[in-house]
Formats: structure tokens, sequence, C-alpha cells
């Protein structure tokens, strides 16, 4: 420890002083008796104070104290089973709990101030060693080496998807809008700086129930995902001692749902794609088509639709009224699938949409053609778009016109 030592005789004392390498000072330099002893004094009451909190805190069993990072919904159920687990008398797995969230109105925030839960605001965050390990849900901000390294068990992440399959902010979205019957939750540690690359503690398999949204999905794996974080706190050094790494085959990308997500290719898409596009984004970011040179959004989606052998010839982006359902019908690559409701600078019912736009009266009046009344891709759209049109009064009869459902 005491390697490039050199004792210096100060001028105008007789006790040595000791200069070593860990004060940073130049073996030729020459201090008073007073400010070397000072400097000594607090280097080694800073090391032994740092020894004895080390050692009084190096736990090797439940229960911990938590630092939890959070902002959603999804993060809320995780919170809740550590809230709870730090209110039984006996076989406690949290001894202390306090949250890290964004400076907003987020349902972690608010779990949190109900339950009169300590709560520091992103990014002021300085653990100095209170806590035994960190759990990250649904946080979506990069954490930093010096932050995790003040955790003596690392920072968890709970994870919506097998890793490493779907890395990324939104997991359970392309679950569903790629079709996968299987998925899960993964528990692993944080790396520094980087998104779902770190090591894997635990994994549970679960069967993507047929036909559900990202919503109903989300809400059962953030169930899966806190009842499987408790199960790896019983035993946390355990779990990490056995940890494995992620393999690097089978690595997929979820980035963040947008609206450049949300058109509708009907040349391209099959009646089964754009289910799954609107069970994973329909509710946050309605789907979308062009008509006439404006953007129209789809609304209350029914799946995909029986027609007659002459309308199923129709192209891709032709549309149908079924007047018995009250429903839009739209031609895609393979099928027709309806909308009970479109959004055209106003919410519209498929009858109040027909009426409007594809009676007869209309169709006549402003002599357009077939390919005018057809829904369009936005990359299949030219530069020749048909003039905005002003609909006339909504309430025409929806009957004798070609546009109409025979079923």
């Amino acid at each position: 420890m005491w390697k490039n030592v050199k004792y210096v005789q100060p001028k105008g004392f007789r006790q040595i002083a000791i200069i070593g390498m860990n004060l940073l000072a130049p073996k030729t330099c020459c201090f008073g008796l007073w400010r070397v002893r000072r400097i000594l004094s607090s280097y080694n009451s800073s090391v032994h104070h740092t020894d004895h909190s080390v050692q009084k805190e190096c736990r090797t069993e439940p229960p911990w104290k938590v630092l939890f990072f959070g902002t959603d919904e999804f993060a809320v159920e995780s919170l809740k089973i550590l809230y709870a687990s730090r209110q039984e008398s006996s076989g406690r797995i949290v001894e202390s709990l306090e949250v890290v969230t964004l400076d907003k109105d987020l349902p972690v925030r608010r779990f949190a101030s109900a339950n009169n839960l300590v709560v520091h605001d992103w990014p002021h965050v300085h653990p100095q060693g209170r806590f035994d390990v960190g759990v990250v849900v649904s946080f979506g901000c990069l954490l930093r080496e010096g932050l995790i390294r003040q955790f003596q068990y690392g920072i968890l992440n709970v994870h919506p998807s097998l890793l490493p399959r779907w890395r990324g902010p939104a997991p359970v979205f392309h679950t569903v809008l790629h079709g996968d019957a299987v998925t899960g939750v993964t528990i692993m540690q944080i790396r520094p700086n980087r998104f779902d690359v770190g090591p894997i503690l635990s994994q549970e398999v679960c069967q993507v129930p047929e036909h559900c949204t990202s919503e109903q999905l989300g809400a059962s794996l953030a169930t899966v995902g806190a009842s499987l974080l408790i199960e790896t706190l019983k035993n946390l050094p355990e779990r990490i001692a056995n940890r494995k790494e992620q393999s690097k085959e089978g690595a997929t990308l979820a980035p963040k749902i947008n609206t450049a997500m949300s058109w509708v290719m009907w040349e391209e898409q099959t009646c089964d794609h754009i289910s799954r596009l609107y069970r994973a984004i329909g509710s946050r970011v309605p789907l979308r088509t062009l008509w006439m040179g404006d953007f129209i959004k789809l609304l209350d989606f029914v799946g995909k639709f029986s027609v007659s052998e002459a309308e199923d010839r129709a192209v891709p982006g032709s549309i149908l009224f079924h007047k018995e359902s009250n429903t839009l019908l739209v031609r895609c690559k393979d099928g027709w699938v309806g909308f009970k409701t479109v959004m055209l600078r106003k919410r519209l019912s498929a009858a109040d949409f027909y009426n409007g736009y594809l009676h007869t009266f209309f169709i006549k009046r402003h002599c357009l053609q077939h390919q005018h009344c057809l829904f369009q891709s936005k990359l299949a759209q030219t530069n020749e778009q048909p003039s905005r049109l002003t609909p006339p009064r909504l309430g025409a009869h929806a009957t004798g016109t070609v546009y109409r459902s025979k079923d």
C-alpha cells in the first residue's frame, strides 16, 4: 500500500511526516506537520468509514433495500408486489423501498404518492450505498455505470419478452404485430449505457392468446413479471452466480411505435396482417389510409369479411358498404376487412361515410371515376391527386348503388 513513500524532515520540525502516493503529493514537496496530520486523519477516517459501511451493509439474503425505477402501468404491477412484500410481518423480501420516476404525472408517481413512498425525480438520484439492489421496469432511460456500481447487486430489469428476442422499448407491440405464438418475461441485470443486453437471471415462458391486443398481453405479462421478480429476489445471490449471457443468435429489435407504422398498404398486406397491425397499435395510433387526397383514420376494426365471388375480384383499396352490419369493407391483398367507424374531419359511422361519400348522387355530381373511390396506400399515391371534396348533406338513402354489398 505504501509504495513510493518518502520521508521528509520539514524545516523547523523534529517529527517525521509521511507523504504517500495516495495523497497525490509530489515526492519533492514538504508540508507543515499540521497539514500532513490533517490530510492523513481525513484519509484514514474516510477509509475506515467506507470499510465499516461495506461490511455492515453486505447482505447475502433478504430482506433487501430496493430502489425502484419506473413510469407506466406495466411498471406499477412490479412496484405493487414490492410494496406488498415490504408490508409483510414475516418472510419479507423487501426491507425498504424508494422510487425514481420522471417529473411528470405518471402511474408510478401516483402509486408511490398514494402509499407514502419516497419519490426521487430523475436524473437527480444519489443512492450513495443506501440500497442493496435497483429494479428497473419500463423506465426508458439509460443508466450510467457510476450509478449501477452504487448497488451491491447491481440493477435488475423486468423485460416483457424472451430476450434476446425483442430488445427495445416496445417488445409487446412487436410480439403481437409479428404474430408470435410464444413470449414471456426476462429478469436481467442492467449493463451501463445499453438497453436489454445484460446477463439473464431468470425467464418465464407464456403463450400468446389468440386475437389478443397489445394492451391485453401487456397486462398479463406485467403480472407474470412482478411474480418472477419476487422469486428472483428470494435467492438473488444464487441467481446472479448462475446468470447466463444472452445468445448472439435470434436477437431482434423492438423500436418505438410511430405513425409511420399505421399506414395500411392494401396491395401488400393480408387480412391477417392488418388484424395484427390493428391489435398491436390501433388503440394508440389509429390505422390510416388516403381518400381523395385526405388522410382518413380507420377505427373499430371488426376483422375479415366474406363477400360474393364477383365482389371478391375487386382491386385492393375498393370499398363496400355492408348495410346489414353497418360496416365499411375494404379490399386488401387476399380478402376484405371491416371497420365500423372512420375519422375524416370528424367521426363518421360506416353508414354516414357511405351516404356522404359513396352514394350515387355524390359520385355523379362530382363526375368521379371508379379509381377515385378507392382507399389508397400512401406509397401508391401519384402526384396528381383528386381535389379535396366537400361531402353533401348526410342522410341520403343508402340503396341502389354498386358500392353497397349484396350480402
